[in-house]
């Protein structure tokens, strides 16, 4: 008989009336989180820059509604970031604000170690003095490894590292986010902490140049061919609502079952979702219609790029119960039909609230 394995999904007991201080919501996946964590129940504190994009998942899905309190800030500003999380009162903190793209990051790489290694020790040392939060989690990448381009799936055990300025950047935010635990947490019972590391995320809602999706979906939407620079490089590909729910998990867990070292997830897709940019771009196309193509323009003098990068989510199954739900044409098709939607005028509040129960009842 085939045993069928059903993934954990967060609980509304658990959330309902949590006060939870959310960096960077704003963003593509942070703005994914405050919906659901809305869905939840919970009380939203948003602090972030301004969106970074026109349009933005934050203004499209109205994500600001979902918020108790959304301040307008840059988590580098020690004293802006303290009023905020003192005027908020957190008992959870999710960190997910960052400057999240490889090539941005070599045209600015000291905006990017500001951001990710400095933004995330101002949070932890908010955190550290401001009391009464029960479990903090920092939202890092798959990009933290010292990438080898090995054929096997990376472990949370396995070494940190980066030769990009962001990748590099992800470590140094997850050794931060250690010595902290290690300093200051673990010395202080009731103050959980630990960091989530996820893959490539597609879905609605993402306009940032130089991610594959959203370069893709802006050709098409004009009826041009999308550029594509290296469609052999292969990725952990998954919706942005897997790692979501991974990370609602992992803070439930964090408060449930505090652990004696920092604790680390890997949400990756499974197999499957390990795959090239060029497939990743021909099922687009294929779900897309119309005359949706894209050319290949390689660059000769390109930045590196780590051409083989995937990801072993075992820990985050056998201690969260946490698997994908969506396969890998599954997370093209719902990609597809949000920006389809957005084109068309839709309520994307609405859209974006229907997926997520998609993928809940999934």
């Amino acid at each position: 008989m085939e045993v069928v394995v059903t993934s954990a999904l967060p609980s509304p007991d658990f959330w309902r009336g949590r006060r939870v201080f959310l960096t960077g919501h704003t963003g593509f996946k942070g703005g994914w989180m405050a919906l659901w964590l809305h869905r939840l129940g919970a009380e939203v504190g948003g602090y972030s820059l301004p969106p970074s994009t026109t349009p933005s998942l934050f203004e499209a899905a109205r994500v600001e509604e979902a918020c108790t309190a959304s301040v307008i800030g840059d988590i580098r500003d020690t004293a802006a970031l303290g009023r905020a999380f003192d005027a908020f009162r957190p008992d959870i903190v999710i960190h997910m604000a960052a400057q999240p793209l490889v090539r941005a990051s070599y045209a600015d790489p000291l905006d990017t170690y500001s951001t990710n290694v400095m933004g995330t020790a101002n949070l932890l040392e908010q955190v550290r003095t401001g009391g009464g939060v029960a479990a903090t989690l920092i939202v890092t990448t798959d990009k933290c490894y010292e990438n080898l381009e090995q054929m096997w799936p990376y472990r949370e055990t396995d070494r940190l590292g980066g030769k990009d300025p962001y990748s590099n950047s992800k470590a140094c935010a997850e050794l931060v986010t250690q010595s902290y635990w290690w300093s200051f947490f673990s010395k202080q019972p009731g103050q959980a902490l630990g960091s989530g590391r996820a893959g490539n995320v597609v879905g609605g809602g993402d306009w940032s140049q130089d991610r594959l999706v959203p370069d893709l979906v802006a050709a098409f939407a004009a009826h041009r061919p999308a550029i594509l620079r290296r469609p052999e490089g292969v990725r952990p590909w998954q919706h942005v609502l897997e790692p979501v729910c991974g990370y609602l998990l992992a803070v439930e867990r964090l408060v449930s079952t505090p652990a004696e070292t920092p604790p680390a997830w890997n949400f990756g897709p499974n197999a499957e979702g390990n795959i090239a940019v060029g497939d990743v771009a021909d099922m687009l196309v294929e779900s897309w219609g119309g005359d949706a193509r894209y050319e290949v323009r390689r660059e000769p003098n390109a930045v590196h790029e780590a051409t083989l990068l995937t990801l072993d989510h075992t820990k985050a199954r056998q201690e969260l119960n946490w698997t994908p739900r969506w396969s890998p044409r599954t997370m093209i098709e719902k990609t597809a039909d949000w920006y389809r939607a957005f084109g068309a005028g839709d309520d994307m509040r609405a859209v974006s609230m229907r997926q997520l129960d998609t993928y809940i009842d999934a």
